[in-house]
Formats: C-alpha cells, sequence, structure tokens
C-alpha cells in the first residue's frame, strides 16, 4: 500500500520508518524542510534505538519525505500524527493538528473528480453504513494517531469536512473523506520494536470499509504475530489509550507512594514489591518504585484526560492523586540530599537527563526539578546524560555539562542519579573521585558499598 504520514515527530517517524520497513511506500510528510532533507538524506531525526537504521535502509526507495500534501490523494490512506501540546490548564492545544487535518480534506478535494484516492473500495458514509460505490469514487481514509481526547474528534471531523467536502456517489453527496483512529502505545527507547511485537492493535472505525483498510495495512503483522486486534469506534479507541496511560500512571505513583511509607520504616520498597508482583492480578511490571514518571506520554495524557473531565463535570480524583504523588517525588529526593549534604557553594553532579533510558528526551524529565531545586539551594550543578545533553542544553544553556559520568563526579560535593542508564550501575571507583562521596539515588541503579553514603529514595 501507498500510506502517506503527516508530522515528522517521534511518533510520525517510527510509524513511516516501520511501515516501510512492512513493505509499504510511505511519503512523510512535514512543515520542517530540515527534517524533511534529515530524512531524505537516510538519518533520523530523533534519537530512538533501531529507527536511524530502518531510515537508512528504506529512505530513498520506499520511504521518502516532501513538505507537500499533494502526495496525499495518490495514497492508500493518511495517517495524522501532528503534535498536540498541551495548554496551561491541561487541555490540548489543537490548532497545529486540525490545521494539518483541513490541509490533508483539501489536498483530497484537490487530487481529482469525487476524491479518488488509493486503489478505490466502497465508499464509506462517515456514520457506519457502506455505500457500494465504482473504484474511482472511493472515499479517502485519514486516520489519527496523535493522541487526543475522545470530544476533540469532533472538531477533526468538522476540520477535515471543512477543507475535503463530498463527492457525488451512487446515492447522492457523500464525504470524500472518512476519519478513523488508530492510538499508538509505542514506549520511547523501544518504539522499533513496539511496533513490531505489540501488546494489542486498537482500530477505531464507523465503517466496515474503513476496518477492512486498517486490517490489510497491519496484514504482515497480523499474520507474524499473535496480536490481540481491538475493534470499536473512534472515540473508545482514544479512550483507551487515555485510559491505558492513566493506569500505568497512577500504578507507578501508587508504588511510589508504598514506596516512601517503606522508607520511613525502614524497610526495602522492592522486596515489599517483587512479593506482590507475584499476585497475577497486579502483576510485576511498573512496580519499581523511584522519582517519579515524565515524558511526552503520561503527563500530557494524564493532564489531558484530567482537563477533559472536568469539562464533562467529573473531577478525576485519583488521577489528581497520581499527579500529586508525582510531582513530589523530585523534592523527596532533594530532601533526602540536604540530611547529608549542604550544596550551597557545592559542586552536585545530576546523572541522568533524559526522562528515561535509551531516548533524548528531556519532556519533562524528573531531571529539570531536582536541577531547579539544586540551583535553589544554590548549587553549582554538572550535568551528564550519554545522549540528552544537547536536548537538555536548550532548557538550561548555562549549565555546566559533563563529557562522562567520571568527569561529572570528580570533585562533586555530592551526586543524584535521576535516570537508570545501565552504565550508572557498572559506576565504582569513580565515586572515589568526589570530594565528599554522598549519593542520592533516584533509580535504584548505583551499588551500595563502604565508602558511600548511599540514600536511595526506597532504600
Amino acid at each position: 500500500m501507498h500510506v502517506t504520514v503527516v508530522g515528522s515527530g517521534y511518533v510520525g517517524t517510527t510509524l513511516a520508518a516501520s511501515l516501510a520497513d512492512l513493505g509499504h511506500t510511505v511519503t512523510a510528510i512535514d512543515i520542517d524542510e530540515d527534517v524533511v532533507a534529515t530524512l531524505n538524506a537516510g538519518e533520523a531525526p530523533i534519537h530512538e534505538p533501531g529507527l536511524e537504521d530502518l531510515i537508512a535502509e528504506h529512505a530513498g526507495d520506499r520511504l521518502t519525505a516532501t513538505t507537500d500534501y499533494g502526495a496525499i490523494p495518490d495514497s492508500d490512506l493518511t495517517f495524522l500524527a501532528v503534535q498536540t501540546p498541551s495548554n496551561s490548564d491541561g487541555s490540548l492545544d489543537l490548532t497545529a493538528l486540525a490545521a494539518a487535518t483541513e490541509m490533508t480534506g483539501e489536498a483530497i478535494a484537490a487530487g481529482g473528480d469525487d476524491g479518488a484516492s488509493g486503489d478505490g473500495g466502497a465508499i464509506g458514509d462517515g456514520a457506519g453504513a457502506d455505500i457500494a460505490a465504482a473504484d474511482d469514487a472511493a472515499p479517502h481514509l485519514v486516520v489519527v494517531k496523535s493522541t487526543v481526547t475522545p470530544p476533540a474528534l469532533a472538531e477533526l471531523r468538522a476540520a477535515l469536512a471543512s477543507g475535503a467536502g463530498t463527492a457525488t456517489g451512487a446515492d447522492g453527496a457523500v464525504p470524500r473523506a472518512e476519519l478513523a483512529t488508530n492510538p499508538e502505545f509505542l514506549r520511547e527507547g523501544t518504539a522499533v520494536s513496539d511496533f513490531r511485537d505489540p501488546d494489542k492493535l486498537v482500530f477505531g472505525t464507523e465503517s466496515s470499509w474503513a476496518l477492512d483498510r486498517l486490517e490489510e495495512l497491519y496484514e504482515t503483522l497480523l499474520k507474524e504475530t499473535d496480536v490481540p486486534v481491538v475493534r470499536t469506534d473512534p472515540e473508545t479507541a482514544m479512550m483507551i489509550k487515555y485510559a491505558n496511560n492513566a493506569f500505568l500512571s497512577a500504578k507507578i505513583s501508587l508504588v511510589n507512594d508504598l514506596g516512601n511509607a517503606c522508607k520511613e520504616f525502614g524497610l526495602d520498597a522492592y522486596e515489599v514489591m517483587d512479593a506482590i508482583g507475584l499476585d497475577d492480578r497486579i502483576s510485576e511490571q511498573f512496580l519499581r518504585s523511584g522519582v517519579g514518571w515524565g515524558g511526552s506520554c503520561f503527563p500530557k495524557d494524564v493532564d489531558a484526560l484530567r482537563a477533559a473531565s472536568r469539562e464533562a463535570g467529573y473531577d478525576p480524583a485519583l488521577l489528581n492523586a497520581a499527579v500529586e504523588v508525582n510531582d513530589g517525588q523530585p523534592q523527596r529526593l532533594l530532601e533526602l540530599l540536604d540530611r547529608h549534604a549542604d550544596v550551597a557553594g557545592e559542586r552536585v553532579a545530576v546523572l541522568g537527563l533524559a526522562f528515561k533510558p535509551g531516548t533524548d528526551d528531556v519532556r519533562n524529565s524528573r531531571a529539570i526539578p531536582v536541577i531547579d531545586g539544586l540551583h535553589e539551594r544554590g548549587a553549582d550543578v554538572v550535568g551528564y546524560d550519554p545522549v540528552a545533553t544537547e536536548t537538555m542544553r536548550e532548557r538550561f544553556p548555562d549549565l555546566e555539562y559533563a563529557p562522562d559520568a567520571a568527569t561529572a563526579l570528580e570533585g562533586a560535593a555530592a551526586a543524584v542519579v535521576v535516570t537508570d542508564w545501565d552504565e550508572f550501575a557498572a559506576l565504582d571507583e569513580e565515586f572515589d573521585a568526589m570530594a565528599d562521596p554522598v549519593v542520592i539515588d533516584g533509580r535504584r541503579i548505583v551499588e551500595r558499598r563502604e565508602g558511600l553514603t548511599y540514600e536511595g529514595l526506597t532504600w
């Protein structure tokens, strides 16, 4: 199939490269000329393990990039993967996505008589019915990959209809385009493998024609894996995405709350969590307490769900509590540091700047409030991360950045561990170069030993 993907950020780039790897012809569309040039040069605009190899293999062949929406009418379907940033109240800013949706509709309308697209098929009326039609009068399937709340889909439908208009079908005027949803469940750091071996596929469609097209797109995955497929309507599909991330966020915050209690009781929280993880109603995943969750998905999705729920008249108390616990974890890390060191005027190493290992993404990284708190205490902060230095430099341009962990630790009065990169687990004699070997571990990655003043959030 020929697929167009509008938006070449984290989700769009991973989707485009992975679909090309499945054998589809993919055209990535982005307004950023630098991103387009990077993709066409066979390079990845973001850091994600395995993604650079896919792009290098398929760029110029099954994967091309352009700024021109004119590629859309000749494709079999179009994904929308445009960012939806958060407003100050947690709600989503749909400005860019709605504009891209309308432009997609305009491209479909301009692409040929009656909105012909792809290889044809039956026209879906956008409300669940299927209308028999000639192959050259098929609508264009537009699939929302961006994460938006269920109520927000009404605005996107209106934008698509405004741009695409209607065509003449067997029974009169019919939409030139149909909207569907296919939420992503990719984890940064393992996105490529998550695409090829997903826990589930969720198809939100309004017609059997649209469902058939999505299943045709994913046919290879469906044959190669035993992945469960959830077939539902577009709004429910998006709610599944939000519910998924809300549940995981709340689970982490509950574990952190329990871990904080264990710390005060003098107990090993990890031993406790290992035991409760044996209960198959709970499972062992996401039971590692620490400095909290960050990144682009959990904070944004939980805030958007809270904002949309309040707009609808319901205040989600448990989600509010999950956010409150998460926001307090960096402060607890700093309070532990205060027990062992006065860092005013002292060098303090912050190990780990990305929100999780395997990525250079610093959005909502727990390192940000930790660095802010250290600055408030008058510390001379030096940061180190294997891959996220340049992205964090945009947030803290005046911060000192070390080329490696050993340099960051040399002469430091204290060190705080924020991201659990594997290389931090191998640190040992590097701590001996500190002026005072105080280590506050937010991820339980450093080995406790004699000669270190060691505190963990949960141990």
